[in-house]
């Protein structure tokens, strides 16, 4: 092997996943900058880095050295100094005041930010507060150097350094010999088979109890992943062997140990739950049956004298199934409106609040998520509150709003039910008091919840909520052929894809992948705009069946990004540039910052210096660590399924046979219904028609639906 030294100039690709890097080095001896590539996630701008490898060339990048061993070392000159300092690796000091560091200090300053960081002081322009700053991270990057090291020798991504550093602290590396397995409890984006992969370098035995229990947690959450409040015995010991490929008497026994210690919960005859989903399932039958048992404070008024004024003061006539779900509201204490688009929900759900204020009671709004609860608001004239704001989540005591202390107000409307998930929907009605009247409104045929559970499905399946189906398209809403084709999607019919002048529905055939995506980004930069006369980055969505393939949300919102956005201003974290006014989603609930998965804004303000950018949310601006940002994904393209509880006025749509496994009824159904002036499906014909015709729907294991039954056989 050959050997190369010399001090890093920049790095122009780093994968964090797989840790591939691609440097370029200046070196002693080259006139030019040698690029160098291999595994060297861990690798600093301004640091001096001795390499072993060979030469070999890349047909399209040319001459290259492919780095097999390297050792990293602290620069020694003050022009490598302040390439390392100026990096951004140090928070508080970027390119700015690593050039005065530098100046006053020379070739001492990494020997004075150790030993003697106090006199950073000294330098013109920085403060106490900047000073207490670079020393924690000075500190904090030496410990993380050593995670990535520990990590990288054991053949995991040096990228969950940080993360591990800021869950478990000094005792980071202690606490990962000591059982890997934690990792995949405790740290966000660190999977079983990361940490299984790890245990293995570590020497952890295969059937070791350890290694089963996390393997029947991992099997059981991807199950909850696919909506599963439970698996089976069967299942889930079949999955396990599988899984960790150890024989199934230690896979039962540990099960068997595992419900014994109450870690998980066995109910007869042969159902395994991990406890919050078992324990959320039996409460909201429990609740839902208090709630419908639990009496009034208030009484309503007579709902015909309502009808009648709202029909007289809105010049309009309620027909009979939206007076029948009004009379409804007035005599039940837990009820679900249901229905598609253009039925007539918004003005029944108008007609019942009416009917409670008229009564005078207090209604409280709801949804799932921003987006759905600022529609909502803007349909009611009232202010609606997500479900997260409504309980007062405040970390990490959990929600405020509670058992002990309930939602205030005689009346809660709950919309955009079909995306609430179990869990979620315990946690509401456990803070729900009994006298409280409960309305759920929801479309049945979107798709189900991202999280475990079909909760809306549920309970209508139970027969024993009161439940008023919608069905009528009015004549009003039968002019868009959005609508008319979401009513034929959702009876399996083929949707008219004539477009035409006056229509609001379009569909442009393209074969191939290539020419879908060129024909999104025409659409999005000048097409759509011009036409419309619309903002592309707010006005318009891209919404896809999947986030990988070449029509995907990931591909897509780098295409779309280098076509809508030449902002250079930036963060750079992994492979995705976060530029100054791109449009972002939070991808996990962040109850600290008060956002949540799902959530859509655009980055208002980059620090390059402080390694921060801010992201405004309906108006609240929300600051971002450089380390933060794998929380956040462009979304200028999202996934269908993210999209839920959302409305854009122009919906695109890629449509095409690499999408085969997600080509679904419902699928289709959500992301042409979330537009509310315009869709273009942009694909393959025959791609909508197996959409249409492929309601497969996938069943999910639960057992709400049972539970609300047996609860009211007991009553």
């Amino acid at each position: 092997m050959e050997r190369l030294r010399g001090v890093v100039e920049r790095i122009t690709y780093a994968n964090e996943e797989t840790g591939y890097s691609v440097i370029k080095i200046k070196c002693k001896g080259y006139m030019d900058l040698v690029t160098v590539v291999g595994s060297m996630a861990t690798v600093n701008v301004g640091s001096v880095i001795t390499i072993k490898g060979f030469w070999s060339s890349n047909p399209k990048y040319g001459r290259q050295f492919d780095a097999k061993e390297w050792e990293e070392a602290l620069p020694a000159s003050i022009y490598g100094i302040e390439k390392y300092l100026g990096s951004g690796l140090i928070k508080g000091i970027g390119p700015v005041y690593a050039k005065k560091i530098v100046q006053l200090f020379g070739e001492q300053t990494l020997d004075i930010i150790e030993e003697a960081p106090d006199r950073i002081i000294e330098v013109p322009g920085i403060g106490k507060k900047r000073v207490e700053k670079i020393k924690k991270a000075w500190q904090d990057q030496k410990e993380i150097k050593n995670i990535m090291i520990f990590l990288q020798s054991n053949g995991v991504s040096t990228s969950f350094g940080s993360r591990i550093y800021k869950f478990y602290g000094d005792k980071s590396i202690e606490v990962v010999k000591e059982n890997p397995y934690k990792l995949a409890d405790d740290i966000y984006g660190i999977g079983f088979k990361t940490a299984d992969g790890l245990a293995a370098k570590l020497g952890i035995e295969k059937d070791s109890f350890k290694r089963c229990r996390a393997g029947i947690f991992y099997t059981l959450s991807e199950l909850s992943e696919e909506g599963h409040c439970y698996a089976t015995y069967e299942q889930l010991v079949t999955k396990c062997v599988e899984i960790l490929e150890v024989e199934e008497p230690k896979i039962v026994m540990s099960i068997d140990h595992l419900v014994i210690e109450k870690e998980l919960i066995k109910e007869e005859p042969d159902v395994v739950y991990l406890p919050p989903f078992y324990f959320s399932e039996a409460g909201v039958a429990k609740r839902l049956k208090e709630i419908m048992f639990g009496g009034r404070e208030k009484q309503v008024v007579d709902s015909e004298q309502v009808i009648s004024l709202l029909e007289g003061k809105e010049n309009m006539t309620y027909d009979d199934i939206q007076r029948n779900a009004i009379r409804q509201a007035s005599k039940s204490k837990v009820m679900v409106l249901t229905g598609g688009p253009g039925t007539g929900k918004t003005t029944t759900t108008h007609g019942i609040i009416t009917l409670f204020k008229e009564s005078g009671m207090e209604v409280v709004l709801a949804a799932p998520t921003g987006r759905a609860a600022k529609r909502m608001s803007e349909a009611t004239g009232m202010e609606a509150k997500t479900i997260h704001r409504l309980l007062e989540c405040k970390p990490p005591e959990g929600y405020k709003k509670n058992e002990e202390n309930p939602i205030e107000g005689d009346v809660l409307i709950l919309d955009e039910a079909s995306m609430i998930d179990i869990i979620l929907m315990y946690n509401l009605l456990k803070a729900i008091p009994n006298h409280m009247i409960l309305v759920i409104v929801g479309d049945i045929d979107q798709l189900p919840s991202v999280g475990a559970g079909n909760v809306l499905r549920d309970i209508i399946a139970s027969g024993v909520v009161p439940t008023i189906k919608l069905e009528r398209i009015f004549r009003q809403a039968m002019g868009s052929r959005i609508i008319t084709n979401a009513h034929k999607i959702n009876k399996g019919e083929k949707p008219d894809l004539r477009g035409g002048k006056d229509s609001n529905f379009f569909f442009m055939e393209q074969e191939d992948n290539e020419g879908v995506i060129h024909t999104i980004v025409n659409l999005c930069t000048k097409r759509l705009p011009t036409y419309y006369k619309v903002d592309p980055l707010r006005d318009i969505q891209v919404l896809t069946p999947m986030q990988r393939t070449e029509t995907g949300a990931a591909h897509l919102n780098t295409v779309l990004q280098t076509a809508l956005n030449k902002n250079t201003l930036c963060l750079k974290r992994g492979t995705t540039e976060y530029r100054l006014h791109d449009k972002v989603m939070q991808v996990r609930n962040n109850y600290d910052k008060e956002v949540f998965n799902g959530d859509v804004g655009f980055i208002t303000a980059i620090d390059t210096e402080e390694k921060t950018l801010k992201v405004n949310f309906d108006d609240r601006e929300i600051e971002y660590e450089v380390l933060e940002l794998d929380e956040l994904v462009l979304a200028y393209a999202t996934t269908i399924h993210k999209a839920q509880g959302s409305e854009y006025p122009i919906v695109i749509m890629p449509i095409s046979f690499s999408h085969f496994i997600m080509l679904q009824r419902n699928l289709l159904y959500t992301g042409i219904t979330r537009a509310k002036k315009v869709v273009v499906l942009v694909g393959n014909r025959n791609a909508v028609y197996v959409s249409v015709k492929n309601n497969n729907v996938k069943d999910r294991n639960t057992k709400l639906s049972e539970r609300i039954q047996k609860m009211i056989r007991e009553m």
